[in-house]
């Protein structure tokens, strides 16, 4: 990492709150990532992005070189270019799209301990990705923070397989690290612009190989270390053991990234237990389907008394329902943001009935308001 990028301030417990230095300023931590996925956040602009003050997003490696392709992208000058984004990205490898894709069709591709051949489902086109080609296309894109290509199994697989991804991910991991300081010395950038470079640790939940993977990286050595594979169980549990067991296993000055985190719970916890870092479409995603975040009234929020006594400190509601149709309350009157100070839970029913994209987009605002004042509670804990 480069020297004191990333800094402690203080600690809650297991929990830490700091700052980490990007190329592209400065973000507090722990912080979350909203899915830019193929170079635009859903329904919502710049601007609005802009307007809510957030801090990194995160884009695919996949989804961008398939579509609109790495030459149109290096020709706009990267990807913060192209889509005229200011701020830090961090960039997903892709191999969980492209893993995804060939678990749910066998006939789309094939998976080798040399390399990730996939058959396009957009023209059908056969793709070869390798680690050194995933690291290759993240420094074409620009970012900020990139993510070696790993091989991330279903937690429902069984331990030799599941040890089998963990064999290929470290083998992957060292392939990755060595492209990525190639690729520096290529392009020559410097310590202070360089991106910061994550290894990913799987495992399922098997605790031995969750161990034997975050030593096999942090021996490789990267800037931080994210968790792989899902944090829950097939019945929906949090894997409260083993975040907490993997976030132990990560050096104390690397970050640690729990990759698809999560519900807004989800992410309590894993502050809670040590992570610093949180990607995931929940709050976009949910709100495109009309389900918005809401504070609860007078709750005390203390992530240390959540945790012991599992209090869950906001509502859902779907605003499709009818009981809506005629409240004319803002849909959280505790919230400032534009869709709250602006518009009501009728306005917001009668656009989802007539699914204008503008439901969409003032519901996304609303809950990715709620999740960046989720961490700004959580950073200001004592």
């Amino acid at each position: 990492m480069p020297k004191n990028s990333f800094k402690i301030k203080r600690r809650i417990k297991l929990g830490r709150i700091g700052t980490l230095r990007t190329k592209r300023g400065i973000i507090p931590t722990p912080f979350f990532m909203p899915d830019a996925t193929r170079a635009f956040v859903k329904n919502l602009s710049q601007s609005d992005l802009e307007k809510l003050k957030m801090g990194p997003l995160v884009v695919n490696t996949y989804h961008l070189f398939l579509q609109p392709g790495l030459e149109i992208i290096k020709k706009a000058g990267g990807i913060n270019q192209f889509m005229n984004w200011k701020g830090p990205l961090l960039s997903d490898s892709g191999g969980y799209q492209v893993f995804s894709l060939i678990h749910k069709n066998p006939t789309m591709g094939k998976i080798s301990d040399e390399e990730v051949i996939f058959r396009s489902p957009l023209d059908g086109k056969i793709n070869t990705l390798t680690p050194e080609r995933a690291i290759q296309i993240q420094f074409d894109l620009g970012v900020d923070m990139l993510v070696c290509l790993d091989d991330p199994p279903p937690n429902s697989y069984s331990k030799d397989k599941i040890a089998q991804a963990v064999e290929r991910t470290l083998r992957w991991a060292k392939r990755c690290k060595a492209e990525y300081l190639r690729q520096l010395k290529k392009r020559k950038i410097s310590e202070r612009e360089r991106p910061l470079i994550f290894g990913v640790i799987q495992g399922g939940a098997y605790l031995d190989l969750r161990k034997h993977c975050a030593q096999g990286l942090v021996a490789i050595g990267f800037d931080g270390y994210g968790f792989g594979a899902r944090h829950i169980d097939g019945e929906g549990k949090f894997l409260e053991e083993v975040m907490r067991y993997t976030a132990s296993l990560i050096p104390e000055n690397s970050l640690r990234f729990a990759l698809g985190v999560g519900t807004p719970e989800d992410i309590a916890r894993c502050f809670a237990l040590g992570w610093d870092m949180f990607d995931c479409v929940i709050p976009t995603r949910e709100g495109r389907h009309g389900r918005l975040f809401l504070r609860k009234r007078n709750f005390q929020f203390s992530i240390l008394n959540f945790q012991k006594k599992g209090k869950i400190f906001y509502d859902t509601i779907n605003i499709n329902n009818q009981q809506f149709k005629k409240d004319f309350r803002p849909a959280d009157p505790n919230c400032e943001c534009y869709t709250c100070q602006n518009f009501s839970r009728s306005y917001l029913y009668h656009l989802f009935k007539l699914k204008d994209p503008l439901a969409g987009r003032l519901a996304s605002i609303h809950n990715l308001k709620f999740y960046l004042e989720l961490l700004e509670k959580l950073r200001k804990e004592k």
